[in-house]
């Protein structure tokens, strides 16, 4: 139990000596395991809650093709619940594609995300939890006048 008392000693130096900082780390002795009914012979088993974690995060891509400016919260939509979204303008008319990069240009500068053209009237929209990669497409792009 020095351990312990030293290690109490340094995470709180000012904590009184009667005060339990730590829960008790005592393995149960054989009596105890045998009222309870445990068949492990090991005597170092300590029990406890094991939780089990799932971190898997699926990214999902949207591909849209509006017409009109009435999709536009739709899309915007997509990007607040983290959607990457494929922006393809190429049925919309000139106002109308206009209308939709400059308002999903401020949706996305107010969540923290990236708007990228990757084609004529094609844009790659990602929000702020998504990297994009590949700096020398982004090069090319914007030398041949893209971006």
């Amino acid at each position: 139990m020095g351990f312990i008392t030293e290690l109490k000693k340094l995470v709180h130096p000012y904590a009184e000596e009667d005060e339990d900082v730590f829960p008790s780390f005592t393995t149960p002795s054989r009596e105890q395991k045998q009222k309870n009914g445990s068949s492990s012979s090991s005597d170092t088993a300590a029990t406890g809650k094991v939780l089990n974690i799932h971190t898997t995060t699926q990214l999902q891509v949207v591909l849209v093709q509006p017409e009109h400016f009435e999709s536009a919260s739709d899309i915007a939509d997509h990007l607040r619940d983290r959607r990457t979204v494929v922006l393809n303008l190429e049925k919309a008319n000139a106002a109308a594609m206009r209308r939709l990069v400059d308002f999903l240009s401020g949706v996305v500068y107010a969540q923290g995300g990236k708007i990228k053209p990757v084609a004529k009237n094609t844009y790659l929209i990602t929000p702020y939890n998504v990297d994009i990669m590949g700096g020398d497409l982004m090069d090319e792009l914007e030398s041949n006048g893209w971006y």
